[in-house]
């Protein structure tokens, strides 16, 4: 029996690299005979860029850049097609795991060292760049980057405002003339894993400021600032930010690059699996097993074990789900796409306890599956 593990990372837990040696771990401890083969996969989230880096095998470029307050800090990307393609981690300069828990501040935090990562890469004559945006500790609208890009966001008395995005209610016009038109002759592809809106209740501010240490205050001024933002692009460029699916995502970072930087914004499941061959490696299967942190009616939302699955059912591959949290009733939507889910958690333990024991759950997770499998292999034969 030939299984693929192709697992997305647990969040904040193991990247999925780990997830899928613990899975394959558990069914090599199990009575199955199987051939196992491994492609974690990545959505956009944070680890995206480094997977894709290792399927092309890219060469990594290290540079100096801000973290997302502004501190100077060394990180890197990747360069693949020959040199040709730069593949950048947003969460790698403005990341959330850069930064303590008490260092959180979406009202200071931003982009600008995504920017600067961009700037490096263009300097090295690239023709496109595929930017993966998972992990940000910012909720700026990109408005960080394009800073670093040369715009300028000035106020009613043409003075710079530097401190974004807390004073970009202030905005009240945006200086193009010193920004970097090479961008622009550059496709720029934006990996997003969610598809929410710059603005309101399911924008960037609300749904997402939170998990970057964002008040209810704060996310009153984010979303303040991130209004300012939009009505000026508005007037200046006719572009309506609002309205461009995925803008939301990142703090809003999708939408900034789509307005002034032409970016094409994809579903980053499916732009992963296409530009890393997964096609081929699903051919050999004979079962999937997928999964990630969390599996419920949000994943079929383009996240990535809904892309694996999605491509395993067309070619009739059973598909395994698992999880840390997994739906207690029955989903008929789910069901569509996942022959079984299964929650890696044996007993009821709070979030912290639970993560800290991820990659033992998987390991006897995936020797269930293994043992269970190798019953239905025998009961077939006999």
């Amino acid at each position: 029996m030939n299984i693929l593990i192709t697992p997305n990372a647990f969040k904040n837990s193991l990247d999925a690299t780990a997830v899928a040696k613990a899975i394959g771990e558990g069914l090599q401890q199990s009575k199955l005979q199987c051939v196992i083969e491994y492609f974690p996969i990545g959505d956009g989230g944070d680890g995206t860029a480094a997977l894709i880096i290792q399927k092309q095998n890219g060469n990594i470029v290290h540079a100096e850049v801000h973290d997302a307050l502004g501190r100077k800090i060394n990180t890197a990307y990747g360069l693949i097609d020959n040199d040709k393609t730069a593949v950048i981690e947003l969460a790698d300069a403005s990341g959330i795991k850069l930064l303590k828990t008490n260092e959180l501040d979406p009202l200071q935090a931003t982009t600008f060292g995504t920017g600067e990562l961009i700037q490096h890469a263009l300097d090295k004559n690239v023709s496109r760049i595929i930017l993966c945006i998972g992990g940000s500790a910012t909720v700026d609208g990109g408005a960080g980057m394009l800073q670093a890009l040369g715009l300028k966001f000035l106020d009613d008395k043409e003075k710079e405002i530097k401190i974004i995005p807390q004073d970009l209610p202030l905005l009240n016009s945006i200086d193009v003339a010193g920004f970097d038109k090479r961008i622009l002759a550059c496709e720029l592809v934006v990996l997003c894993d969610v598809e929410n809106t710059l603005l309101g209740d399911n924008g960037a501010a609300k749904i997402f400021g939170p998990q970057k240490g964002a008040t209810n205050d704060d996310i009153i001024k984010l979303e303040a600032a991130l209004i300012a933002f939009n009505a000026i692009t508005l007037k200046q460029t006719g572009i309506d930010m609002p309205a461009i699916k995925h803008g939301g995502a990142a703090g809003g970072v999708a939408a900034g690059l789509s307005a002034y930087c032409n970016a094409k914004l994809v579903n980053g499941i499916e732009y992963f699996l296409s530009i890393t061959g997964f096609e081929k490696a699903l051919q050999k299967a004979d079962i999937v097993v997928t999964g990630e942190g969390k599996i419920d009616a949000q994943t079929l939302r383009g996240k990535g074990p809904y892309g694996v699955a999605e491509k395993a059912k067309e070619k009739n591959i059973p598909v395994i789900g698992v999880a840390g949290i997994v739906p207690l009733e029955n989903n008929k939507a789910l069901q569509e796409y996942f022959d079984v889910l299964l929650s890696i958690n044996n007993e009821a333990a709070d979030i912290t306890t639970a993560m800290q024991h991820t990659t033992v759950n998987l390991i006897r997770t995936g020797t269930i599956i293994g043992n269970l499998l190798a019953v239905s292999q025998k009961s077939r034969t006999e």
